[in-house]
């Protein structure tokens, strides 16, 4: 009887433990994940350069452990110019890296607006890389990037220029509104500047506009200075 009882008790045990075991095994797999998302902005200003006016920019995002691959694009309302990019990138303990296709009207066409994306002139390719510091350390939320253009990424004698852009980051909570610090320069002549040069200096505020229990809506404005252009813009922007 001791006998049976022993075994019926491990075989309630097996039974009972395995769905912590499956519980286990799923957590290893990596989850797949699927985000969309748009941004509505006064202006287009990226890295510093004022891109197009008011614009509509959507995006979609896979996630997959610490893969990400999305595609995001910006459509201009008075102009008509289109761009769509792809993205993938790879994260670990704070680290990323990744790259990024550019299709927009990068070629010498003069006027294109509707880019063909077949055509080889449309596109940039560019490597990326980062750092969060706020991942091994939580009192210091310092955020640094790099990135370089690898391909067609061309000066007026059809030579690669591999333009490069740096920037610092640093976000700090004010009651409500997250306030975003950022820094960016180039360190040597291309598509942004002609040298070693501050093109972008920017303070951005978001905060969400709270309508009912269940909606709310982010929203942010951001002043950005390119000291290099002399050219400041205040940005207005919702996000969906």
């Amino acid at each position: 009887m001791k006998k049976i009882f022993t075994i019926a008790l491990a075989s309630a045990a097996t039974v009972l433990a395995q769905p912590v075991f499956a519980q286990e095994e799923a957590a290893k797999e990596p989850k797949v994940t699927v985000s969309a998302g748009a941004d509505l902005v006064s202006a287009y200003v990226w890295r510093g350069i004022n891109v197009t006016s008011a614009s509509f920019q959507p995006g979609i995002t896979m996630n997959a452990g610490g893969f990400s691959l999305g595609v995001w694009g910006s459509t201009d309302f008075q102009h008509g110019v289109n761009e769509f990019d792809w993205i993938a990138s790879y994260t670990v303990s704070g680290l990323t890296f990744g790259l990024t296709d550019y299709c927009g009207p990068f070629s010498r066409v003069e006027g294109e607006k509707f880019p063909n994306y077949g055509n080889y002139d449309n596109h940039i390719l560019e490597f990326n890389a980062g750092f969060d510091f706020a991942e091994v350390c939580n009192k210091f939320a310092l955020k640094v990037a790099a990135n370089v253009n690898l391909v067609n990424d061309k000066d007026a004698e059809d030579d690669e220029q591999f333009s490069t852009y740096i920037e610092l980051g640093y976000p700090v909570k004010a009651g409500p509104v997250d306030v975003d610090f950022a820094l960016g320069l180039t360190p040597f002549e291309g598509m942004y500047s002609d040298k070693l040069n501050v093109v972008n200096l920017s303070v951005k505020a978001s905060k969400e506009l709270q309508f009912t229990p269940s909606f709310s809506l982010p929203v942010y404005a951001q002043g950005v200075l390119n000291p290099y252009t002399e050219q400041a813009t205040l940005v207005f922007g919702l996000t969906f």
